[in-house]
């Protein structure tokens, strides 16, 4: 982490992970998609195995939470709820990557129970919190069955597709992280590229 070419990965992998949230999610929203959370959540996992395949460190998924948060917050109404699912995912996948994904070698079913357990975890930690510590009304007017809908229905269709998604991520982020070694000249300048074009584009299609 003390690499500032890892920093600038991780403000590219937090600035996708938040023009997905801001265009995607929001056109999911409008056109009224069942469960569109769902779709928002695996790609979110997808994008956080590919970062960790190319910094592999503990703490860099929680980073590039926070990273996705600022920018949801820069360019699209700042709804709360949203914001904190989006740390929550970082925070839990972060806590599971740095258990069972340490190193280049790790086994794909290391990765897919990474999937399943951070999206159980973090499904879970924020229902709870949002229904009984923020009191968000929204959650509290459904109350227990929404928790456990959104842990146990939702959580378990997420959990499957990231069982998938995370192993794929992880093994495009390290073949990745391998081939940028190589010409580290010109990732870098193709990280601060890419930053530049994800922002841009979040102005011009908001």
């Amino acid at each position: 982490m003390r690499n500032p070419k890892n920093w600038l990965w991780l403000f590219l992998f937090g600035s996708l992970w938040g023009i997905n949230e801001v265009v995607m999610g929001g056109i999911l929203s409008q056109n009224k998609v069942p469960h569109f959370s769902i779709f928002l959540a695996v790609i979110a996992l997808f994008i956080l195995a590919v970062a960790r395949g190319i910094v592999n460190t503990p703490g860099s998924s929680t980073v590039i939470g926070v990273f996705a948060v600022l920018f949801k917050l820069a360019n699209a109404a700042p709804f709360h709820c949203h914001l904190l699912g989006i740390f929550i995912t970082g925070l839990a996948f972060d806590v599971f990557a740095s258990v069972l994904m340490k190193n280049e070698k790790t086994a794909p079913i290391r990765s897919s129970l990474t999937g399943i357990l951070s999206t159980y975890s973090g499904n879970a930690l924020f229902a709870f919190v949002i229904t009984y510590i923020v009191r968000y009304e929204y959650w509290t007017r459904e109350g227990l069955p929404k928790v456990f809908s959104h842990i146990f229905v939702a959580g378990t269709i997420t959990a499957l597709l990231a069982a998938v998604a995370v192993p794929l991520g992880f093994r495009v982020g390290v073949t990745s992280g391998t081939l940028a070694k190589r010409q580290p000249r010109w990732t870098s300048t193709g990280t601060v590229v890419g930053i530049v074009v994800v922002w841009i584009l979040a102005r011009v299609l908001v």
